[in-house]
Parts: C-alpha cells; sequence; structure tokens
C-alpha cells in the first residue's frame, strides 16, 4: 500500500512540473487572438440549433406545403405579422429538456453548441425585456429554455453560443427583409415602416447586451444575414460586444467584417483556407423543422464530411431542428449517435488536430496533431484498398510505429518504396464507414505534393481527386473506387459540380477531354479562370467513351483551378472516369 502511494505521488508530481509547463510555454507563443480562438480550433466539432415559432407550422401553412427552408415560412408564404403572431398562443414545448439536449451534443463528440436566440421572425427564444414578442411573456410555455440550456451547458462543460439576427427582422417596422436592398416593399401593407436605426437602437442593441450579460459568459455570437446591414449599425452593435473581448463571433455582422472565422454554408471547400473558418451544415433539406422533410444524409456521410472538414484545418458545425414540443428529432438523434459511437473510439483524430500536408489521397483524409518528439498522422481510410496495401504518396519520415487507433494492439508492417509509405494491413476492413490508422513519426518530415502536372503532354484529372459540390439537399454525386478505376457515380442532380485543382508547369492551349458514360445527351459547362465553354454530352450508348469538350488557353504557370457544372435546364445524368488537358 505505502509503494502504491510513492507511486501514485511521483506521478502528480511528474504531471504538475511537465504539463502545465509545456501549456504555459504553448500559450506564451500564441497571439492575444490565436488564444482566444485556441479552444475553438481544438473543439473542430459543434451543434447548432434552429429553434423557434417556425416549429410549429412546420413547413406548411393553411393546409399547403411551403417550399423552401422551414425558418422562413413567414417569408415565403408571405403571411401578415399579425397572423404569424398568433403562432406564439400555442406554441408550448413542453418535452423540451436541456439537460438531454446538452448530454446527447456531448456524446456525438460536440464541444460547443450554438442555438438562435433571434431568427428572422423576430421572436425571442429567451426572456427579453426589449420585446414582449418573446416565449416567456408570449406563449404558455413561460420558461426561458436559453437559460435552461446555459445552466445545461455549464453542467456539462460544453460551450455555449447565441445565433442573433440582426438585421432581419420580419416582425419590426424597422426591420430588413429579403428585398429591402433593391428597394421592394415588405409583404404586409399594415405593417408601418419606420427607419432602419430605429429597430437597431430600440431592439436589436438591447437584445444583444441582454444574451450577452444574462446567460453566464457566452463563448461565441453568430451574426446572420446582413441585408440592409449598414456600417453605422454594425459599429454600434460592435461596440457592445468589444466589451466581451473572449468573446468569438463570425463573420457575418457587416458583409466587408471577416469576424474571428468564416462560415461556408452547405459546401465544403475544396481546400483549407487561410484563416479561421467554420461549415454549418443541416442534416436534411431545412435547418428549422419541417415535419414531411425526409431527405436525410446519411451518418456515414456525415462522418466523412466532419474528417473531410478538419483534415482542411476546418470546424463543423451540425444542425438541429426541433419540434414545436422541443423534442429533437428521431432521425437527428439517430445519426448523432452513429457519430457519437464513432467518435468514442476515434475522436483524438479530430480534436486539436491540423489540416493535412497532402494534396489528395484517393482512399481518404489525412489529420495531423504534434506530439512529444514528433508528430501524428491519423490516416482516415474511407475506401479500404482492395490489395490490403496502403500507399501514402510522397511521404519521407522516420516512422516508429503504425497502429489502429480503435485499437492500438493492433499494428502493422510497413516498408517504403521510393518515395511512397506503403503499409500492409490484414484483408479485413475494420470500420466501413472510416477506419483510423495512425502512423507516429520522430522528428521531421517531407511531404511531396501529388498534384496533377504536366507529364508526356497532358494532365490527368482522375476522379478522386475531384472535389464534389453537392447541394445541402437532393441527390448526390458520389466518388467511387481509387486511381485509373475511380468514377463519379450518381451524378444526377443538376446542382452538384466537379472541381479539379492542378498544376500548370507549360502556358499554352490545351484541349480538354473527359471519360464519360452519359445514357442521354445533356449540356455541361466548364470554366477554368476566364475561360468558359459550354458543351454537349451525346449519348454513349451505356458505355465509357472519350468526348471532347473543348480547347482552352492557359497563360500562367502555377495552380489553378478547372470546374465542370451540368447545364440544369439539360442535363440528365451522367458517370465520369476522369478529365484530360492535352497540350497543344
Amino acid at each position: 500500500m505505502k509503494k502504491l502511494v510513492v507511486i501514485i505521488g511521483t506521478l502528480l508530481i511528474l504531471m504538475s512540473c511537465s504539463n502545465p509547463g509545456n501549456d504555459n510555454q504553448k500559450k506564451r507563443n500564441l497571439t492575444p487572438e490565436e488564444q482566444k480562438m485556441e479552444w475553438w480550433t481544438d473543439a473542430r466539432f459543434g451543434m447548432f440549433i434552429h429553434w423557434g415559432l417556425y416549429a410549429e407550422p412546420a413547413g406548411e401553412w393553411k393546409g399547403e406545403r411551403i417550399p423552401g427552408i422551414s425558418e422562413w415560412i413567414m417569408c415565403n408564404a408571405k403571411i401578415p405579422v399579425k397572423e404569424y403572431e398568433k403562432l406564439a398562443e400555442t406554441f408550448n414545448p413542453v418535452k423540451f429538456n436541456a439537460d438531454e439536449w446538452v448530454k446527447l451534443a456531448k456524446f456525438a463528440g460536440m464541444k460547443y453548441i450554438v442555438i438562435t436566440s433571434k431568427h428572422h421572425d423576430g421572436f425571442a427564444m429567451y426572456h427579453s425585456l426589449a420585446s414582449k414578442y418573446n416565449i416567456v411573456d408570449a406563449t404558455p410555455f413561460t420558461r426561458d429554455p436559453l437559460k435552461e440550456l446555459a445552466d445545461a451547458c455549464k453542467k456539462y462543460d460544453m460551450r455555449l453560443g447565441f445565433y442573433y439576427s440582426q438585421a432581419q427582422d420580419w416582425h419590426e417596422p424597422g426591420g430588413t427583409y429579403r428585398g429591402y436592398d433593391e428597394g421592394k416593399p415588405h409583404w404586409d401593407p399594415n405593417l408601418v415602416r419606420e427607419p432602419f436605426m430605429d429597430y437597431v437602437e430600440g431592439k436589436a442593441i438591447p437584445q444583444v447586451k441582454e444574451i450577452l450579460e444574462n446567460y453566464g459568459g457566452l463563448d461565441i455570437l453568430w451574426w446572420d444575414t446582413p441585408f440592409g446591414m449598414t456600417e453605422e449599425a454594425a459599429e454600434k452593435l460592435k461596440a457592445v460586444t468589444d466589451d466581451y473581448p473572449k468573446l468569438i463571433t463570425n463573420n457575418r455582422l457587416y458583409r466587408p467584417w471577416p469576424g474571428d472565422f468564416s462560415t461556408p454554408e452547405q459546401y465544403v471547400p475544396p481546400t483549407g483556407l487561410d484563416y479561421n473558418w467554420e461549415v454549418c451544415m443541416t442534416m436534411n433539406t431545412s435547418w428549422g423543422y419541417k415535419w414531411y422533410d425526409e431527405n436525410w444524409k446519411s451518418s456515414e456521410d456525415l462522418i466523412r464530411m466532419l474528417v473531410d472538414i478538419a483534415s482542411k484545418g476546418g470546424n463543423f458545425l451540425l444542425n438541429v431542428g426541433p419540434t414545436a414540443e422541443g423534442e429533437f428529432p428521431e432521425p437527428s438523434v439517430e445519426r448523432l449517435k452513429a457519430i457519437g459511437t464513432w467518435m468514442q473510439k476515434n475522436g483524438e483524430s479530430v480534436y486539436g488536430t491540423s489540416a493535412s500536408p497532402f494534396f489528395k489521397l484517393p482512399w481518404g483524409r489525412c489529420t495531423v496533431k504534434k506530439v512529444r518528439g514528433g508528430t501524428n498522422f491519423y490516416l482516415h481510410v474511407f475506401d479500404w484498398p482492395k490489395n490490403g496495401l496502403l500507399t501514402v504518396p510522397g511521404f519521407k519520415a522516420n516512422v516508429k510505429d503504425i497502429y489502429l487507433l480503435s485499437n492500438s494492439n493492433q499494428h502493422f508492417a510497413w516498408k517504403f518504396d521510393g518515395e511512397n509509405l506503403d503499409i500492409h494491413a490484414p484483408s479485413v476492413i475494420f470500420d466501413e464507414v472510416n477506419t483510423v490508422v495512425v502512423v507516429k513519426v520522430k522528428g521531421q518530415y517531407i511531404v511531396e505534393s501529388n498534384k496533377p502536372t504536366l507529364f508526356n503532354g497532358s494532365i490527368l484529372l482522375p476522379a478522386d481527386f475531384a472535389d464534389v459540390y453537392n447541394p445541402g439537399y437532393g441527390s448526390h454525386a458520389k466518388i467511387e473506387g481509387q486511381g485509373t478505376k475511380s468514377v463519379i457515380s450518381n451524378w444526377v442532380d443538376g446542382r452538384s459540380k466537379l472541381k479539379w485543382i492542378f498544376d500548370v508547369s507549360e502556358p499554352g492551349r490545351y484541349r480538354v477531354e473527359t471519360l464519360v458514360n452519359a445514357e442521354s445527351s445533356s449540356g455541361l459547362n466548364l470554366e477554368i479562370g476566364d475561360n468558359k465553354i459550354a458543351s454537349e454530352i451525346r449519348s454513349t450508348d451505356g458505355k465509357f467513351d472519350v468526348v471532347k469538350l473543348g480547347e482552352i488557353e492557359i497563360s500562367e504557370t502555377g495552380d489553378h483551378m478547372i470546374s465542370l457544372a451540368p447545364d440544369r435546364e439539360n442535363w440528365n445524368g451522367a458517370e465520369l472516369m476522369y478529365l484530360e488537358l492535352i497540350k497543344l
């Protein structure tokens, strides 16, 4: 027993001597801005919650399904202010349980929550003294759900942010709306208009002060849609947030201002960005609850999307739209639990990681983390090679160990073959969604880019090097297979685009060809820089065939991006194996 006490005491001394010193040294090397953002960049994964009066109609008004996203129903259905206000009379989310929401987010591996305090409909989801149009004063619920959520976040060590629509407010005479910038009138003729600054000073500023002062200290303020926002109004709102130096804000207060992070919406950028960024994404079509929206992304797609974003150095803010009763829809719960089950085993490969140094890894993605004496490379294998040989291209390093993250006893043999690292794995799929293999490297390493460039007179852009831009909803094009056998399949939605990045070592004129399979003729638009070509893909009679798309002039060396976008008016779907630029 005495020996055990000595061992534990020694360990505690070692921990107290080493870890805090390292942390303090790290913090000393960070700028004040980097220190503020440190927890956020380490988190990588958060939950977005869109909840408001719009959950009551849930996408339907007077028996008619209203096109568009649920939270925009007041605008899309042109509902008069007084009619929309009546929703508050029956809004009573008695099944709301803040603890359950936070516990589920925590299980899913999320490190922060951002929830709508006031959306564009003008209704406050907290007890506002600046406007009686709020959940405590205007509904039978009479509780403050955001106060309960703030308390639950503190209880379970969850960071918290509030979304606030600072310019759009369809309920107020001075608030903006879609078309406001173009001078279009509000759809409700009974709403007598007032100056925009009357709204900003009378409601927006007081409410922003309320949410910053009364909820225990927010970590994030998430602005949205600065339609009609002026610099004068933005300066006054910013003056309020300036009193909170640790508060993180996004780039949507006023369009010219960058904020602390940018917000790609419903798409993942093809490469990492030079500043902090966060993808916000729905699980189905709508942000708010829409009872008939069954267009759910799969758990597999969401897990891979999280890893794709982390591998590019970004954060993922995944949305849930609760019902009018205050519950998460069951399909959302199922997906959050599936993500959480994966994250319990593999979260180390997401939290606190940096962007991948590799240009493309055809079998998946890579995240990186600095560790004592070296670097951990987390190889996220989406498509396990059928020959059991996982090739890491252009990699020179002192590899000390390679093992399975979910089972550190499962080690892999490896060898270097020229400039590539070949990892030999058993002929078994460890995780059908994403197997994480850890490559431990001591000291420095070198990564040679495998970016496509001119070779033997042409630049080959295979399918698995493409970035696929799918819409937030609808049918999604997918990459299947690897290398010369890879193919873009299920390319049926005319909104899905393909983009490739490549290096041009020799400027000049190039012929662009593609290997496609098209059952029917379709239109395809090619774009590179200022060059735009409209082409037609004729039917290939159910087999892959080479189709010439046109000729382009590339006048400068360096990185270029080429994109293929369907002609939405004339798109019947296709499969694609590669794009090739042939120097003339």
